[in-house]
């Protein structure tokens, strides 16, 4: 399985440290859900200002968000590449991802953990739109999570 990483931040170099993070995250929700060997994600760690244009000209929210997922899978069903099974794009901002790590009293590094793990949830095809998927998925997130050692409690 592949987690390709890339950055938009020009105020910093991203920190290998939490680069590390997204990758390990990402991989614990691939595994966890049995995707096969040739399964490849890429996620793109950016700002507020970026995420919100793409929120804006794909969603039709002119608003910044935390995270948004691009599924490759949904719609027709593409040729098989020979083996690959490019999931699709999770697109992250950091700077959310402080924010809501601060309120929400546990750090910047298990809310980008978080958010990677919602982020690839997404793209398998979960999602929150009912209270009975929004606990099947707060599940799978924590379960994640717990694989990181950053599980509650």
């Amino acid at each position: 399985m592949a987690v390709l990483i890339s950055s938009l931040q020009e105020e910093d170099q991203l920190d290998p440290e939490l680069e590390s993070l997204v990758e390990r995250a990402a991989l614990a929700v691939l595994d966890m859900e049995g995707c096969r060997e040739g399964a490849e994600v890429s996620v793109l760690l950016t700002g507020d200002d970026y995420i919100r244009e793409l929120n804006r000209q794909y969603r039709g929210v002119d608003a910044p968000t935390d995270v948004l997922s691009f599924a490759q899978h949904e719609g027709e069903q593409m040729p098989d590449p020979g083996g690959e099974d490019i999931l699709g794009d999770v697109v992250i901002s950091l700077q959310a991802a402080a924010r809501q790590g601060e309120e929400y009293g546990h750090g910047l590094r298990r809310e980008l953990a978080y958010l990677t793990a919602h982020g690839i949830l997404h793209l398998l095809g979960y999602d929150h739109r009912d209270e009975e998927s929004r606990a099947v998925m707060r599940e799978k997130e924590e379960a994640a999570l717990a694989r990181l050692g950053l599980g509650i409690g």
